[in-house]
């Protein structure tokens, strides 16, 4: 058996930029074990896996399929940079014809709509819900993510645990870039399963150019990932944060890894937002099963 696949730079212009997502197209669903030995393979922080769902339908002219992403450890409820990675699969090399493909998945439908040379994914938010008791339950995991940076605020999205830390006012943009987060020590300060992802996040300069609104890390050992480098889910809960503290619907963002990304972001009144990028493709190729 064949598979079709490519490796794609999601969120940026750049080759070697952004976050790199492999994505398979599969002519019909293969099992999880296949799946989690592909993702191993390619050991990207996320492999997206396609499947038609109206047989009738090819990859150019179907408009809604199912997606499902694995990391080379297991399966996500939700990731950004592999559903822009997967539209740009079937918009740019299958030559999709419809204007918006809608992906099922498990965190539901999501659309992704092209948009000149971008695209525009439609995601739920997952609003944080902000108390200092997080300090004291999660004290272990802030020691291990900031050391002792000033931390401004912490609050946690429990249904997708990500927990987010936010460094103080005080800390200039070196701050962030230069931590270093010890995998293993992040993984063992928190075993109970609340938190899975910790993302580091700070004001931003909208006075420089290109004027970013914040920036943020992401780190997520319990998933094997002990760095993401462009993290789109992540918007979803530190979106609707940083919309209510500067008070403003759209945004732009930068992710401070050394790979790097840039998102924009539009907080919507339904309960949703609008995740803006780019992406490159690097490889083309087929898996030989």
């Amino acid at each position: 058996m064949e598979i079709q696949v490519f490796i794609i730079d999601a969120f940026t212009n750049l080759p070697f930029k952004g976050n790199p997502a492999a994505v398979c197209l599969l002519m019909h669903e293969l099992s999880d074990d296949i799946y989690l030995k592909t993702a191993a393979e390619f050991n990207l922080a996320e492999t997206a896996f396609i499947t038609k769902v109206d047989q009738s339908d090819s990859f150019t002219t179907g408009s809604r399929f199912s997606l499902q992403w694995f990391t080379p450890t297991t399966e996500i409820n939700l990731c950004g940079h592999a559903t822009l990675a997967s539209a740009a699969a079937l918009f740019q090399h299958k030559k999709n014809i419809n204007p918006v493909l809608v992906f099922e998945t498990r965190s539901g439908d999501l659309s992704v709509t092209r948009q000149g040379g971008s695209y525009v994914m439609d995601f739920p938010l997952n609003p944080p819900t902000k108390e200092w008791d997080y300090i004291l339950v999660f004290v272990y995991v802030i020691q291990a993510a900031v050391r002792n940076h000033p931390v401004q605020d912490v609050y946690l999205s429990s249904n997708t645990k990500k927990l987010a830390i936010r460094l103080a006012d005080s800390c200039g943009r070196s701050v962030l870039t230069s931590l270093k987060v010890d995998p293993v020590a992040l993984q063992s300060s928190e075993t109970s399963g609340r938190v899975m992802e910790v993302i580091i996040t700070m004001k931003g300069s909208p006075d420089e150019q290109p004027g970013y609104d914040f920036y943020y890390r992401n780190f997520s050992p319990w998933y094997g990932i002990p760095e993401d480098p462009v993290t789109g889910s992540d918007l979803t809960v530190i979106g609707s944060y940083w919309s209510e503290e500067l008070g403003k619907k759209k945004m732009l963002a930068y992710q401070c890894s050394s790979r790097g990304g840039e998102l924009e972001l539009e907080v919507r009144d339904d309960g949703r937002i609008n995740i803006t990028g780019q992406t490159v493709t690097v490889l083309q190729g087929t898996i030989t099963l």
